[in-house]
């Protein structure tokens, strides 16, 4: 969360560019990151990114809390953003240009309770669902509470607790035969 958050959404509702522009500097590193993560190529998260916030300035007057946080929001219009690219330009997913994209490695590999490297998770997380995939990011990269990403991806909070769960049990499952492979 953005400090004083509250005062510049409402200050930016009333259009004051300044408020939107400071709430921007703080969300735009994570939804970036978390399209980054979508889509794999930088220049088509960038110009993503740019769309998801020129269409919250655009419909920041009608934004009204109603128990999604306003990071929720901008998460909503990051996936539908996600979703109209990939219907538009039938391109794949890859997490391959991640590089040093994801600053919290260590919270991840503990999640995952292994010692695999974030390389192997990233080739790896290919193969989970969507949701799946939203998930794990919005919680292990961008830290949002459980109830957070329930609001974010419309889902029951035993949904996304459910959804978390799988997609750990499923990188670890592929994780060992990855390594059982390799090894």
């Amino acid at each position: 969360m953005v400090d004083g958050e509250e005062k510049l959404i409402g200050r930016a509702i009333v259009g004051e560019s300044s408020a939107f522009g400071l709430l921007y500097d703080g969300y735009q590193p994570k939804i970036y990151r978390f399209i980054l993560v979508k889509v794999g190529h930088r220049e088509e998260a960038e110009d993503l990114t740019h769309q998801v916030f020129l269409k919250a300035w655009q419909n920041i007057g009608a934004y009204q809390e109603r128990g999604i946080p306003f990071s929720g929001w901008l998460y909503q219009i990051a996936r539908n953003q996600v979703i109209d690219h990939y219907r538009t330009k039938k391109v794949h997913a890859s997490l391959d240009l991640l590089e040093d994209e994801i600053p919290s490695e260590e919270r991840l590999e503990h999640a995952l309770e292994s010692t695999f490297s974030l390389e192997q998770v990233r080739k790896v997380m290919k193969q989970l669902t969507p949701d799946q995939e939203d998930v794990l990011l919005m919680r292990f990269v961008d830290d949002l509470s459980i109830k957070d990403v329930a609001k974010t991806i419309k889902k029951s909070e035993g949904a996304v607790k459910l959804l978390q769960y799988r997609a750990i049990e499923k990188l670890k499952d592929l994780l060992d035969t990855e390594h059982n492979d390799n090894g």
